[in-house]
């Protein structure tokens, strides 16, 4: 996605080789028109997809989610990395070990949200090893629903989260895949 492309050099930051800051668009401050565009490319891509809900995990991968679903005209459903008191244990819930934040957290979907029947597109902000779209696909299958996609907005190409999800089975899109970060340095896969 050229836009993102343009968008990831102009105003996004590389502190290290694993590590890309892209706060002024993304994750803390967001641009609404380009997740509009992002949503436009996840629909155009998982349309044939038989897709009946997008599920994503809260809160960055949750704008783009949302304006995928707004384009496809499907309900969204976030799922939680703490505990809510008002769920009343009525969920399903697995371990993801968050590399970025070294720590394991319980990722909760509420069974009220999902059927045996459903076909699920995860949308997530980043892949890096696959954990957290790992979590959410082990929820999903968990209720006895479908994986039908997984729709990234920036992949590190250069960790193995792709090979991991795609062994696994699950087909992977991504609107941006960095093959290489360094201080100061962002390559794209070509």
């Amino acid at each position: 996605m050229k836009e993102l492309h343009n968008r990831i050099l102009k105003d996004g930051h590389a502190l290290s080789e694993t590590v890309l800051k892209v706060d002024s668009f993304l994750n803390h401050q967001v641009d609404p028109n380009l997740m509009y565009e992002m949503g436009t490319y996840f629909k155009n891509y998982f349309k044939e997809h038989e897709i009946t809900k997008i599920f994503t995990i809260e809160s960055s991968g949750i704008a783009p989610a949302v304006m995928t679903a707004m384009q496809m005209n499907l309900p969204m459903v976030t799922l939680k990395k703490q505990s809510s008191k008002i769920l009343n244990g009525d969920v399903y819930q697995t371990t993801v070990h968050s590399f970025t934040k070294a720590m394991d957290y319980e990722l909760t979907l509420s069974k009220k949200y999902i059927t045996a029947e459903d076909r699920i597109l995860i949308i997530d902000d980043f892949l890096a090893n696959g954990e957290a779209a790992l979590g959410a696909a082990r929820l999903v299958e968990e209720a006895g629903a479908q994986v039908a996609g997984i729709g990234i907005v920036i992949e590190k190409s250069f960790q193995p989260g792709r090979k991991v999800l795609e062994d696994k089975g699950y087909e992977v899109y991504s609107l941006a895949r960095i093959a290489k970060l360094g201080e100061g340095l962002i390559e794209f896969v070509e």
